[in-house]
């Protein structure tokens, strides 16, 4: 109790990063309840939807958790638990792509392809951002390797087989809803190249003198706002039918 309360009371109060890893935590335990809870009350093929919602949203919790006393004890960025934390959740966020495209035909080939994009982008930024040098060239080309992952999934997404089975699911809220998916991933995302150029040796670092540690708070919104927004998007789909104790109306 008294580390917990220690914990606590470290965190200085006119810091932002600090408070966005605190509010970040509770955000993400709370959404994770949310869809855990709900996930009872949608129609059968949208509770493993909910569920993945709920995992994504609760892992990250977890680690937000052990973040946020990582840099109040250190201030420094936590990129170990950081890159831990999107290895398992992102890739689920692209299971989410598969879950809502499969009443249309999607085969598991599709959540494969883009599971292991996810695993190419996040190993491929972790070996460039943990293992740097301060080189530029060391920083470029391991994101450009991790940047060919990051631009399947959006290619999938926008033109290719998650969208064309979207338009043949003859849903409307499911096609809109892929859509909106596809924005998160292109302007959503677009924050973690951004952090990862701020490393020593990447392109803003050298160019503009950003620094890694001050893209924290960032991080700490963008997580925030991609991993609920996603979730709020599939619970969004999924409600759109009616829950699944609601009777038939009586014409």
């Amino acid at each position: 109790m008294q580390t917990l309360l220690s914990n606590i009371v470290s965190i200085p109060v006119d810091d932002p990063v600090a408070f966005t890893f605190f509010t970040g935590y509770m955000a993400m335990f709370a959404a994770a309840v949310f869809f855990f809870f709900e996930r009872s009350r949608v129609k059968g093929k949208w509770k493993t939807s909910l569920l993945v919602s709920g995992l994504i949203t609760g892992i990250a919790a977890v680690h937000y958790y052990y973040m946020r006393d990582y840099y109040t004890a250190t201030g420094e960025n936590p990129t170990a638990l950081r890159y831990i934390d999107w290895t398992l959740t992102v890739p689920l966020m692209c299971v989410e792509f598969y879950l809502l495209t499969k009443p249309a035909g999607a085969k598991p080939a599709l959540m494969w392809k883009l599971i292991a994009a996810s695993v190419l982008m996040l190993v491929a930024g972790y070996y460039g951002e943990a293992f740097t040098d301060g080189s530029t060239g060391h920083s470029v080309t391991w994101g450009v390797i991790s940047t060919i992952g990051y631009v399947y999934i959006l290619y999938t997404a926008w033109f290719g087989e998650v969208k064309t089975l979207s338009e043949q699911s003859n849903n409307p809220t499911v096609t809109r809803g892929i859509r909106t998916l596809a924005w998160f991933v292109l302007v959503g995302w677009a924050i973690y190249p951004i952090g990862y150029m701020c490393m020593p040796g990447g392109w803003l670092n050298t160019g503009l003198g950003w620094e890694s540690t001050n893209v924290d708070l960032f991080y700490n919104i963008a997580d925030a706002i991609n991993k609920i927004g996603f979730g709020l998007v599939v619970y969004n789909i999924a409600v759109s039918e009616g829950y699944a104790d609601e009777k038939p109306a009586v014409a």
